[in-house]
């Protein structure tokens, strides 16, 4: 036997050796299968407390529906870890996030069983309802659909949308919502209220099972019986609640809420469910962390704790106390020091104010800093709306995130000029996340908008000075792009100082070859100077702060004075700086060696950031490579035209 594997997971490879198990081996499993967890994301950090609460749901699930068949979704994928051990992943497992190991998300591309590539909160209904209407159409009645989305997933509007179709379309499918009251940070919002006020219904939840159990779920009461569950629980309904259940108004048949930790149970209502045609919900109660002390108390630490001792769960702190501070926590503060300063200051967050740090200001300000749960588009416009009176919202969405408001940046921020400080958390490669979460777009999807201002910090005193650069009258919409992590600097806290809108600055002198950097990459510029000064080769460092409006006098001086010019960014090459630049040379005729670094025009897989800089090429020794090609090529030219 494996070692830190139990006697009954030894056993399962796949979902046909769990469906071998008597229903009483499955409660052991699945405390074998959370302690296979917490010792493998002890020492290889992941996301932990999602999958915890949701071991229980993953085995029912396996144990009753005959996947890979019978079409699975885990809307984003935090709780996924269960489901990718049960599916003969179990000896990848120590992997996972890591380079070239298995993701941390389910992908298609990675195993029969991952029915759907997610990341992203709320995709999973819409996505379970056209496998299920495909399904229909080709006649396939026998396959089962089933999406388990969480509470915090479900108040993103996609979500409402796909209920609102599903309630009309007869398919066969079920939707298994997964509430835990919270997301990474607490669920917000009406929607969290509803499900307060469902789960402390105690008398309407054991009269509801009382009746579904008698009357639903057996077949002995006759062809009738779920017509008769029906009309008694809306008489229930009606007796007990003010207005009707919210997922029967879309036309959903409702269960629940349950316990989502008794597995037994759980096998028993899947099969029952499984025998009941058309859209149906069931509403599960489990717990974020579940099993382990320290995940239980602390549900928003050990979401993704890094690693732990898995005994006692004590964090392991693995970063040196010189580290200098990392880019969210300048945002973090420097917001409050802001909106002390200018009462017209409010922060907005769809559902990320501890990894955005605005947490600070909600805990200062909880009347001017809004969390609106997993709703992006929403959270843009709402700063649009804001705008038009008079304030200055900071609206902070992770890069990959912001893709889905991108409409509303164009029509509701960028067309009518309002002053909405877009800032971009996350951008560039993020590592471990992966493809779904890379911010690799953001730079090449904004410039095309007009009336936009595009910058990104080179360091924590940059995002400083910007963010307060931002909020000065009459900028207009203002965009500030920056990374994941350390802000290479440990003395950005210093008195703020403008930055004026379109002008780079310029860092170091050279000879011969120029290169242009955007944001946090002119680090990596620097380190790249500093070898190849080791070898009497010295470039030019110009570090452009904004794609948007482009320091236009800097390119003339560049294109001007230097032979070679590589540009340097954390983004797409596809219409980024690079693009730019090219742009403007063409424009303006000139005729200089041009080397673009950056993300290629790929998806780039998981792995620390540090590899992922180099398998793009533009970490310090990319750039050094980049200098040393374009100096042997410009070498070459002049020899061939003597």
């Amino acid at each position: 036997m494996s070692p830190g594997i139990g006697v009954i997971l030894q056993q399962i490879n796949s979902p046909d050796d769990l469906r071998k198990l008597t229903e009483d081996q499955l409660p052991e499993l699945c405390r074998e299968i959370r302690q296979f967890i917490i010792e493998a994301c002890s020492t290889n950090p992941g996301h932990l407390g999602a999958s915890l609460g949701a071991v229980e749901l993953a085995v029912a699930i396996h144990y009753v529906f005959k996947t890979p068949d019978d079409k699975l979704i885990w809307d984003v994928g935090h709780q996924a870890y269960a489901h990718k051990i049960i599916t003969g992943r179990r000896d990848q497992f120590s992997t996972i996030r890591k380079s070239f190991g298995i993701s941390g998300f389910p992908r298609m591309q990675e195993s029969a069983y991952d029915a759907f590539g997610v990341g992203h909160a709320s995709t999973s209904i819409s996505a379970i309802l056209g496998m299920a209407t495909a399904a229909k159409l080709m006649n396939n009645n026998s396959r089962q659909h089933i999406a388990v989305i969480g509470d915090g997933a479900l108040t993103g509007g996609m979500a409402m949308e796909a209920l609102n179709n599903a309630g009309v379309s007869d398919t066969n499918l079920l939707v298994i919502l997964n509430d835990n009251g919270i997301a990474i940070d607490k669920s917000v919002g009406a929607l969290r209220e509803y499900f307060i006020d469902i789960v402390t219904s105690r008398f309407y939840k054991k009269l509801k099972d009382r009746v579904w159990f008698l009357m639903g779920g057996n077949t002995r009461y006759g062809s009738n019986s779920r017509s008769v569950v029906k009309q008694l629980t809306k008489a229930v309904k009606s007796t007990l609640f003010d207005n009707c259940n919210l997922f029967e108004a879309f036309n959903f048949r409702y269960l629940g809420p349950v316990d989502g930790h008794d597995v037994v149970k759980l096998v028993k209502l899947f099969h029952d469910l499984r025998d009941i045609p058309g859209p149906k919900l069931l509403h599960v109660i489990t717990v974020k962390g579940k099993g382990f002390e320290k995940a239980e108390q602390q549900q928003i630490i050990y979401h993704a704790p890094g690693k732990f001792d898995k005994k006692t769960g004590e964090l392991i702190n693995t970063t040196p106390d010189n580290t200098p501070s990392r880019y969210q926590d300048v945002f973090g503060q420097t917001i409050l020091e802001l909106a002390r300063e200018n009462e017209q200051i409010v922060g907005i967050t769809p559902a990320m104010p501890t990894g955005c740090s605005l947490n600070l200001m909600m805990k200062e300000m909880p009347h001017r800093a809004f969390d609106v749960g997993i709703a992006e588009q929403h959270a843009v416009t709402f700063a649009a709306g804001m705008a038009t009176e008079g304030l200055i919202p900071f609206c902070n969405i992770y890069s990959s995130f912001m893709q889905r408001s991108y409409d509303q940046i164009i029509h509701d921020v960028a067309l009518q000029q309002l002053p909405v400080v877009l800032c971009l958390d996350r951008a560039g490669l993020v590592g471990e996340d992966g493809p779904t979460h890379h911010g690799a777009y953001d730079l090449t999807y904004l410039n095309a908008i007009p009336g936009l201002t595009i910058s990104a910090p080179m360091n924590g005193h940059d995002l400083r000075n910007l963010m307060y650069s931002a909020q000065l009258p009459g900028t207009g919409p203002y965009v500030i792009r920056y990374p994941r992590g350390s802000c290479a600097s440990t003395n950005w806290h210093r008195a703020f100082e403008e930055i004026t809108t379109g002008k780079g600055r310029h860092v170091s002198d050279g000879t011969d070859i120029a290169i242009l950097s955007l944001g946090h990459p002119g680090n990596f510029v620097k380190q790249a100077i500093s070898i190849l000064t080791e070898r009497n080769i010295v470039p030019a460092h110009y570090d452009m702060r904004f794609l948007k409006p482009i320091d236009e006098e800097i390119l003339h001086e560049v294109f001007s004075s230097y032979k070679g010019v590589i540009t340097v960014e954390d983004g797409t090459i596809k219409g980024g700086l690079g693009s730019t630049v090219l742009e403007f040379m063409t424009k303006h005729h000139y005729s200089n060696h041009v080397t673009i670094l950056g993300i290629p025009d790929d998806f780039i897989p998981h792995g620390k950031p540090d590899h992922l800089y180099a398998l793009c090429g533009f970490d310090a020794d990319g750039i050094v490579k980049a200098v040393l090609d374009i100096t042997q090529l410009m070498s070459f030219n002049a020899v061939s035209k003597t």
